[in-house]
């Protein structure tokens, strides 16, 4: 079964963006997004909601239009829709048993891209395999939270980690349920 895999950048106090969704001081070039960027390619399925696609829009993306282009792209929204996406976008209704259908078809693992309220949402449903963050040595205060809205304590277990010079870190942690 393929893993849903929670690949995103944050600050020290949990924060994958700030206030008006400002990423501007996280760490945007250097040995660590080039890893980031690297292990992006072994995918070939992304997940996210909607507010996630739709910053996209701010970075030059056209809607409809795949952000990934060698990723077959699924926005889960209950209001999102486009008149003629690109054949790898597809919109799906919040849905535990599609996600489970997917995680079971073949291929890669899943890259859930940003979205501290959808990935609460997996976390909380027993949808999510691993986090891997690319810690920004940097604290934010306020912002969007890494996760949103979840209301137990969950276990995480040591999968890996990179430092590099800039100091951003890639950490890996296994979700224990």
């Amino acid at each position: 079964m393929r893993k849903i895999i929670y690949y995103v950048a944050t600050s020290l106090d949990g924060f994958i963006a700030g206030v008006g969704e400002d990423i501007s001081g996280f760490i945007q070039q250097g040995e660590g997004v080039n890893q980031y960027l690297e292990d992006l390619q072994s995918f070939d399925t992304v997940i996210m909601g909607r507010k996630t696609y739709e910053f996209g829009y701010k970075y030059g993306l056209t809607p409809g239009q795949p952000a990934y282009p060698h990723m077959d792209h699924y926005i889960f929204s209950n209001s999102l829709s486009f008149e003629s996406p690109h054949e790898k976008v597809h919109i799906k209704k919040i849905d535990r048993d599609f996600i489970l259908e997917l995680k079971q078809q073949e291929g890669t693992d899943i890259y859930l891209c940003g979205g501290g309220q959808f990935a609460g949402w997996l976390l909380s449903e027993g949808l999510l395999d691993q986090v891997k963050i690319k810690l920004n040595p940097m604290i934010l205060g306020k912002g969007i939270s890494l996760f949103n809205e979840v209301k137990r304590t969950y276990q995480l277990s040591l999968n890996d980690r990179k430092s590099f010079p800039s100091g951003l870190q890639i950490i890996s942690y296994d979700v224990l349920y």
